[in-house]
């Protein structure tokens, strides 16, 4: 069983590095979309969750907090007490943004001396860093100015960036594009296999071969999962090496997760290529499904202000799970248990993936 496992195997990477136009399309899209995403993607922030520490009692500091409050830009979700509490809420993207209120913030400004406001935020989007820096800026100053008009600034804004001091959009983009550029190719691979034994006049050849239907899965499944990774590793070698992206996890966690995900990816690619009688209309399915599944990841707009129909459908989305894995890993040393709790909801997707897979593939070969 292995070795006709493993002669399907090499027949099929033979097949796609003989085809110069799938060489092609295997190597270079990949280090194209970098340089062209790493440089050019933007991204608008809409709304912002804002987790607040007062550790003050003060009327002062509760009107900020109400000021903060009443802003379109921002809600606040959560209550906080403890510097733990603070970074646990940022580490889970419970928020943004966390507004901290010193005990002596009251008193300072009563007394006519600079009062500080500290302001954490989690910059793994640095666009959107930016933006929250900018609307609670603007809240400051408008109180601030409310105080004393006829006096400079009382207020003294400190402004702590997480995970991405220097505001790289390139730290944000890059990991982002491990999840994103994998999952294409692996969907567009395995999409294409069944579909280009079809065109091709050879799928018939193909069933007379004393190969099993679950061993056609696993050879049309392993070409798929070997082009993703190759090309998942050729983004991390150019955000490591090129643009300098730190890399902060294990990269074997890493490794393993992109295994997993790859499972998902051409589950999914073979379900497409069970329907596809012809090349063109593989990749035509590849690009139905994959777009959808970018814009529901989060990649282009946090999840958090998309309507909740679209965040709830993006559940079932691998490369949401992946997103905050990668982005995990390379910005924050995401331990191990922030690892595992996305990587059972990949594994999920994965084996219900896989499942229709093999109905959808049992179905055409039998």
């Amino acid at each position: 069983m292995l070795q006709r496992i493993l002669a399907l195997l090499a027949k099929e990477l033979a097949g796609l590095w003989k085809d110069r136009k799938t060489r092609f399309v295997i190597l270079i899209p990949p280090l194209i979309q970098v340089m062209i995403f790493a440089y050019a993607a933007t991204y608008d922030v809409t709304d912002v969750a804002l987790g607040i520490w007062n550790e003050d009692s003060g009327a002062q500091s509760a009107e900020m907090v109400r000021q903060f409050a009443a802003s379109p830009a921002f809600h606040a979700i959560a209550m906080l007490q403890s510097p733990a509490q603070a970074a646990q809420s940022i580490d889970s993207k419970q928020v943004a943004a966390v507004l901290h209120l010193p005990r002596t913030f009251s008193a300072d400004i009563l007394a006519g001396r600079h009062a500080q406001v500290q302001l954490l935020i989690d910059a793994r989007r640095s666009n959107t860093a930016l933006m929250v820096q900018g609307y609670a800026t603007a809240i400051i100053a408008a109180f601030s100015t409310e105080l004393h008009p006829d006096q400079s600034a009382p207020l003294v804004i400190l402004t702590r960036d997480w995970f991405n001091p220097n505001l790289e959009s390139q730290w944000f983009i890059l990991p982002g594009l491990v999840a994103i550029l994998s999952m294409m190719m692996a969907m567009l691979v395995s999409a294409l296999s069944l579909a280009r034994e079809r065109e091709l006049g050879t799928f018939e050849q193909l069933l007379v071969t004393p190969l099993r239907p679950a061993e056609i899965l696993v050879g049309k499944a392993l070409p798929g999962m070997i082009v993703g990774w190759i090309d998942a590793n050729i983004v991390i070698a150019a955000a490591l090496i090129w643009f300098h992206v730190p890399f902060l996890g294990s990269m074997i966690m890493m490794q393993a997760m992109l295994v997993l995900y790859m499972l998902a990816g051409v589950a999914i690619g073979l379900v497409i290529s069970s329907i596809a009688h012809t090349q063109q209309q593989a990749m035509l399915g590849v690009f139905v499904i994959a777009s959808p599944m970018v814009v529901m990841s989060g990649y282009a707009a946090p999840v958090e202000n998309m309507p909740a129909l679209v965040a709830f459908l993006g559940l079932a989305d691998p490369i949401r799970w992946m997103l905050l894995i990668a982005r995990g890993l390379f910005l924050q040393d995401l331990p191990a248990s922030l690892v595992f709790q996305n990587a059972w909801k990949l594994a999920l997707i994965a084996v219900v993936a896989f499942s229709a897979a093999w109905v959808a593939v049992r179905r055409v070969v039998t």
